[in-house]
């Protein structure tokens, strides 16, 4: 059965610890610092640890293979180690876990450290370090770990006693889960690790200064409420803290109840089913047109658990001109960063949209929005006949239509997509269907190459009941090719569909359009047999070159008890269409076939 638990973050908004409802057996007993660690992961609920042992480490996975509560899976590079547990994380809601070496182990987790940071995934990430008394010595690899990782970091810890260990990893598992989830680092000297303590595991957390806000002001849901009431062409906009929280079925009763559109962002994209009548599809950079242009001409923007990222809004000085901004986050730092909110509401999604829902009932308001909503099927009418895709001139498999299948191939209820982050990544945002909050994870804030594979081997650890589906492009996948051994080595049948135009597709893209078609750097030239470098890992795979082909390859691959590669064959040629270039407004977008400067007004 998967992972994910359903009442968790409500067990934790009440002060419970996650997997502490019982005493640990081991109170009382002495033990050493790294037994002690794991002592406190165990009372944490873990089941899986992410790594890479060390020098430094030593005492740590001496003390792990002794549990049997706790699996450990071996990456082949640190970055991959974070990224699995991201993707675990990501899956089921619990907080990854990763435990690497001093020095080059440690440096090697920033990228995943970064990419958990600003797409608030919550992790521990429990990095070794060299003996207090060498430390600021330029040890053997020593790296000052909680200065490199502190910009990137929600908490970090640099541990100075092995008493201390039990206190500090319950605050960081609090840390990463409360609030606005994220990744916490606990430094542990080796000497640290090999001194004695006495357990004891603490029940409770006290830090003074750490009190995130959950229940929403209820003067400002009021005032939500009156501009809901008064709003003519409202836009509902939902990204990554709807799904922390748990929130996509207050989501959907309120967009429901007022029938408002709702816009779901890169990171929010599940949180409000894809097929639903008020669903606006893809907004964006690489938004539908008739999606964009709605969020410009909303007069109310209602946006939960996102930043408004310039991916969403392009300009921000152009966005949305004449619409009114109600911010619901629980981050208060993201209200107000981009755009001035005329309702800040600091909160938990969940708990505010269910106030809000309360408040909606108790004023008695009632949708009036079918004018808007004519306006908005009319236009997105006209863009599908208009078909912004590019298909005819290519021959061979075209990226889109492909997709497409695949989605209709997958189970909403049972599947997780996770893609890697380029051309490929869009294709299937805009493409694949997704229902279910947690069934599509992706890299939004960092958008970094490397991160999808390796996430889709936490993924399928965290929710063994689900099929698994990574979409990655050629460039991206060879990033952390190298998690092909662990994918056999932990026993997970992730299935990766491969995009392979020998090219690195987005930036290529860019220098098509902005750049005179000057393809500096972006040609792979010597991509190696991804099929038989699939095989020499013991994964099965398959070539498809051919459209008619391709529905049982993907039985095949859907199929499969095993690891399954699936390589596409595709032309560089295709592009990702629509797209808004960067600094652009939403209301210039160039269509298949334009070039910069002919945009669609």
């Amino acid at each position: 059965m998967s992972e994910t638990k359903s009442n968790s973050r409500n067990a934790l908004l009440m002060g419970a610890a996650r997997g502490c409802g019982h005493k640990s057996p081991y109170t009382g007993k002495h033990m050493t610092g790294a037994q002690a660690i794991v002592a406190s992961l165990e009372a944490e609920g873990v089941r899986y640890i992410f790594g890479y042992p060390g020098g430094q480490a030593i005492a740590l996975y001496d003390a792990l293979y002794d549990s049997k509560q706790i699996t450990h899976i071996l990456s082949r590079h640190e970055q991959a180690s974070v990224h699995e547990a991201d993707g675990y994380a990501r899956a089921t809601g619990n907080v990854g876990v990763v435990c690497v070496t001093s020095g080059p182990g440690a440096t090697n987790t920033v990228t995943g450290i970064a990419n958990a940071y600003l797409d608030s995934i919550p992790l521990v990430v429990i990095t070794s370090q060299v003996p207090r008394a060498v430390i600021g010595t330029d040890a053997f690899q020593e790296s000052d770990t909680t200065g490199i990782t502190m910009p990137v970091v929600k908490h970090s810890f640099l541990v100075q006693s092995a008493a201390e260990l039990p206190r500090i990893i319950r605050e960081a598992f609090h840390i990463a889960i409360t609030g606005r989830p994220g990744p916490v680092v606990i430094d542990v000297p080796s000497d640290v690790a090999n001194e004695s303590l006495v357990f004891e595991y603490p029940e409770k957390v006290n830090i003074p200064s750490y009190k995130p806000t959950y229940k929403g002001n209820a003067k400002q849901v009021k005032a939500a409420t009156n501009l809901l009431e008064q709003a003519q062409r409202p836009v509902i906009i939902a990204g990554g803290g709807v799904i922390s929280s748990g929130a996509s079925a207050e989501l959907r009763a309120l967009a429901e109840t007022l029938r408002i559109p709702v816009a779901c962002t890169l990171l929010g994209k599940g949180a409000f089913p894809s097929d639903h009548e008020l669903s606006l599809g893809p907004v964006g950079i690489h938004g539908n047109v008739s999606s964009n242009d709605a969020l410009m001409k909303s007069d109310l923007l209602l946006a939960v658990g996102t930043r408004l990222s310039d991916r969403v809004t392009g300009d921000s000085k152009q966005f949305a001109p004449h619409a009114a901004l109600i911010h619901i986050d629980i981050d208060p730092a993201e209200i107000g960063k981009v755009f001035e909110a005329a309702v800040p509401i600091v909160g938990d999604a969940k708990m505010v949209l269910a106030s809000l829902l309360d408040q909606i009932v108790k004023d008695g308001l009632v949708a009036h929005t079918d004018d808007w909503l004519a306006v908005i099927a009319h236009n997105r009418a006209e863009e599908e006949a208009r078909s912004t895709e590019v298909s005819a001139d290519e021959e061979g498999i075209e990226p889109v239509s492909a997709l497409e299948l695949l989605s209709g191939l997958l189970d909403q209820e049972r599947s997780i997509v996770v893609t890697e982050v380029g051309q490929h990544q869009m294709w299937a945002h805009r493409t694949i269907q997704r229902n279910c909050e947690r069934s599509f994870l992706s890299s939004g804030g960092l958008g970094t190459m490397g991160f999808g594979f390796p996430a889709a081997i936490g993924a399928a650890l965290g929710c063994p009941d689900k099929q698994v589906v990574c979409i990655a492009g050629d460039g991206s996948f060879q990033m952390n090719i190298q998690e092909m051994a662990t994918a056999m080595d932990a026993q997970t049948p992730v299935k990766v569909v491969l995009i392979n135009n020998g090219s690195l597709g987005m930036v290529r893209q860019w220098q098509k359009y902005l750049f005179n078609k000057r393809y500096s750097q972006t040609t792979l030239s010597y991509n190696p047999d991804f099929v038989m470098l699939a095989k020499a890992y013991g994964w099965n795979s398959l070539r498809v070159s051919q459209p008619e082909k391709l529905t049982l390859a993907f039985s095949k691959m859907l199929h499969s008890k095993e690891p399954f590669l699936l390589d596409l064959v595709i032309s560089p040629e295709y592009d990702v269409m629509p797209m808004v270039s960067a600094g652009k407004s939403l209301s210039e977008t160039v269509l298949a076939g334009q070039v910069e400067g002919d945009a669609h007004e």
